[in-house]
């Protein structure tokens, strides 16, 4: 009777609880062959990858009393088509430690793991285990290499196993058709688009992308999307997604309004673009529109937030996400997001919290979080904590150095700053305009002036055109060194119109030498830029003090007084506990 009624249980979706109830009757009454059916459907039962369940599971297959090849290969899948690539890939390598021999059904699933996770050695380790196991023949195998070797972009690898095919089917051609795609071969891609002789509307989206991304042709791109015998989302999306990157937003909206169907994707797709030109209400009208939101529409809206200044939105949509009842769980996207949130405000408490709920779910410190982490606390002031996490670093990128040496720009340490840059540049990786911000702080926070406009020039030899910020850090650190006259001229040569950033930094230095002159015009433009601001004519009202005109500093602190103006805010990148 136990049997029938186990077996039936195991023909349902499960909860973690149910199956675990079932595991107890299966090893009470020593029922050990249906273990293999339970590994099977816990993992059927799941829609989401969870590392507690997985753990669960691992246990259940090391502990099996006659192991199957069947119930490993379903789980390397799970793992693969969660996005668990390495999991997967040190699964399959366990599965044969324990004597048994891969399914094609677990090689097929490794190798789309080597190829998403960009796993060249391992995808070569089981290309050799397909001829020690005879699996040349096998369409599912081969075409999996196909795959692997073409998002490798070893299109000569690729080209001969598919040449070596004897059953070409559809999704090799399409994994042909997109490693030409990914190599930037668009005219190679189009060739192999028109002699397939079957395609689906997967080679279809794949070459309306090619021509939008690869091409930034999208013209062709919407000439091929109107002559689709069939569209689905994806296609959709891959016209809409073509229009974002390409900055043509009215034109994304346009088919975004037009699509017969959404799903989160066209949404999110909508919203990255809103994020990308800074117009965060739009993107979060879109996200409110959402019925069901899962966690790439929370990571996109608290992306958004938090790469548009708005750090306390993002936090406060992420506290939200933890505490609403949704089955989401935030990954390594979200918390990145949300560490970068914590940096622009300074609040270490905060960030260590992230951190320690990292350490708590377990979720791998890769180099896009640790570069994150990097930035707050270089900028929270544990600069010595930055270094060790730069350090542990497998991939020491662009975002990586800036972050770095913007910190130690902040905390002075100059020397280390300079010697960062000069790591990065030798290693042949190209700043960019943050890079040079952080770069101009060290050496004004050390006042070496001639070392500073070395550094701005260089900006330019670069291909850059400065941003105001650093033109209100080159003023800063020549009105600091007295070379206030300097400090004019470069703000009459400014591209674009000057803020108060510079113009406080001009008047802020006047203060320190108290020069009338140059004084008065910086107050003056920061007086039409901010005229609700105290602070500007305070400091106006002190250099009148200094050189005796006491008349006209006390008119500017009865205007300060009638106005009941506001003072200038202060700011300091660590937040108080």
């Amino acid at each position: 009777m136990v049997i029938p009624k186990l077996t039936t249980l195991l023909n349902n979706s499960l909860s973690v609880n149910q199956a675990k109830q079932i595991h107890a009757h299966v090893v009470i009454n020593t029922l050990n062959h249906l273990e293999p059916l339970l590994v099977r459907q816990i993992l059927l039962s799941t829609s989401y990858y969870s590392r507690s369940i997985f753990q669960y599971v691992q246990k259940i297959l090391h502990h099996l009393v006659s192991p199957d090849a069947f119930s490993w290969g379903f789980a390397v899948r799970y793992l693969s088509q969660h996005g668990q690539f390495k999991e997967a890939f040190c699964l399959y390598i366990q599965q044969q430690r324990v004597g048994l021999c891969p399914t094609t059904f677990a090689v097929s699933s490794a190798l789309k793991a080597c190829a998403r996770g960009v796993c060249k050695i391992g995808g070569l380790l089981i290309h050799a285990q397909v001829y020690k196991y005879g699996f040349c023949c096998c369409v599912y195998a081969q075409t999996a290499l196909v795959d692997l070797y073409s998002k490798l972009g070893d299109m000569e690898n690729a080209l001969k196993v598919f040449h070596d095919m004897q059953q070409k089917n559809v999704v090799s051609w399409n994994s042909i058709l997109y490693g030409h795609l990914k190599s930037g071969n668009l005219v190679e891609a189009r060739r192999v688009f028109d002699e397939m002789p079957i395609k689906d509307v997967i080679s279809w989206n794949a070459m309306v992308s090619g021509y939008a991304k690869v091409g930034n042709d999208m013209d062709h791109a919407c000439t091929l999307f109107q002559e689709m015998p069939l569209k689905n989302l994806a296609s959709w999306n891959a016209i809409i997604s073509g229009y974002v990157d390409c900055g043509r937003f009215e034109s994304a909206r346009s088919y975004f309004d037009a699509m017969p169907q959404r799903n989160n994707v066209s949404y999110i797709t909508m919203m990255a673009g809103y994020s990308k030109c800074g117009d965060v209400e739009s993107a979060r009208g879109l996200f409110n529109q959402l019925s069901e939101k899962d966690i790439l529409s929370y990571n996109a809206m608290i992306a958004c937030y938090s790469q548009n200044s708005q750090p306390k939105e993002a936090l406060l949509l992420f506290n939200q996400m933890l505490e609403a009842d949704l089955n989401v769980q935030p990954d390594g996207m979200t918390l990145a997001s949300v560490i970068s949130a914590c940096s622009q405000l300074g609040d270490m408490r905060f960030g260590s919290f992230v951190k320690n709920y990292i350490d708590k779910l377990g979720i791998e410190m890769d180099d896009h979080l640790t570069t994150a982490l990097i930035d707050l606390y270089a900028k929270c002031g544990s600069i010595y904590k930055a270094f060790e996490l730069f350090r542990s670093l497998r991939k020491k990128d662009l975002v990586a150095y800036s972050a770095l040496i913007l910190g130690c720009g902040i905390n002075g340490k100059t020397l280390d700053a300079v010697k960062l840059f000069e790591k990065m540049v030798n290693a042949n990786i190209r700043p960019n305009l943050v890079t040079f911000t952080g770069l101009l702080t060290a050496y004004n926070h050390a006042g070496l002036v001639e070392e500073g406009c070395k550094c701005f020039s260089s900006i330019m030899e670069y291909g850059f055109l400065p941003s105001s910020d650093h033109y209100g850090i080159m003023v800063d650190l020549l009105g600091r060194a007295g070379r206030l006259e300097e400090a004019y001229n470069l703000i009459k040569d400014m591209p674009m119109q000057p803020d108060t950033g510079v113009w406080g930094a001009l008047l802020l230095a006047c203060r320190v030498h108290n020069n009338v002159e140059f004084g008065e015009i910086a107050a003056q433009h920061c007086f039409e830029l901010e005229p609700d601001t105290t602070g500007y004519y305070l400091l106006l009202a002190n250099i009148y003090s200094s050189v005796g005109r006491w008349e006209d500093a006390r008119e500017l602190r009865k205007v300060t007084e009638q106005k009941k103006l506001a003072k200038i805010s202060g700011c300091s990148w660590i937040k108080s506990s």
